[in-house]
């Protein structure tokens, strides 16, 4: 199966996602793994026969993982939002210069921070807009498609809707503009180095979504 998404405008349906996974096969097919091990090694998989957190199931015996490819290494997925925030960070700070929309001004008596609002909403609206676009599309922004990752959906590994990806950049890129900055973002997406078993970041939990390795 390809690793690379449709090209835009190809036409195919949403129920024809080529990264949904399919039905494991009959019984003495093989595993739903194909050629990669299991995620969870020779450990049973968590919540089997009792349902994940989020309430999954189907097929796949409770395990939401079974089928997918391996989960993105989370060091991966820090190298590919810093580039990101560097792409789009450029952005917004042209926009913010030539609208005149600037955090700071500073001159000889104080430092006026009256503009920082707009400026902050700008950020908001291209960060969450960039996200929600790049990844709706094909579940990768620049960023993920350099390194080979790709946003999915948990329970059946296909490429998130419109209103999943907007949940999910909303949930890291709001206070993110307003209030916590890179804290906020180390935070949500620093979660992943220790969260088990699933490895997502606080606005994947959010948005019921988990970040793959496509090479």
């Amino acid at each position: 199966m390809s690793s690379e998404p449709p090209p835009p405008g190809s036409g195919r349906p949403p129920d024809d996602d080529p990264f949904k996974k399919q039905p494991p096969p009959a019984e003495g097919g093989g595993s739903p793994y194909g050629s990669q091990p299991p995620p969870y090694g020779d450990q049973p998989p968590p919540y089997a026969g009792g349902g994940d957190p989020y309430g999954a199931g189907g097929p796949y015996g409770g395990d939401p993982l079974a089928g997918m490819p391996p989960l993105a290494d989370s060091g991966k997925r820090v190298l590919a939002r810093i580039l990101d925030m560097i792409l789009v960070g450029i952005v917004v700070w042209l926009l913010s210069w030539a609208f005149g929309v600037t955090e700071y001004d500073v001159d000889t008596d104080k430092i006026d921070t009256g503009k920082s609002f707009a400026q902050s909403l700008v950020a908001a609206v291209l960060y969450v807009g960039y996200d929600t676009v790049m990844i709706s599309r094909s579940g990768q922004t620049l960023g993920k498609r350099l390194f080979k990752l790709r946003v999915a959906n948990l329970d059946n590994g296909s490429t998130p809707s419109v209103q999943t990806t907007l949940i999910r950049s909303l949930v890291l890129w709001i206070p993110f503009a307003f209030c916590c900055a890179c804290i906020w973002t180390a935070i949500a997406g620093g979660w992943s180095f220790f969260d088990k078993p699933y490895k997502q970041g606080l606005h994947d939990k959010a948005a019921k979504t988990v970040v793959v390795s496509t090479g």
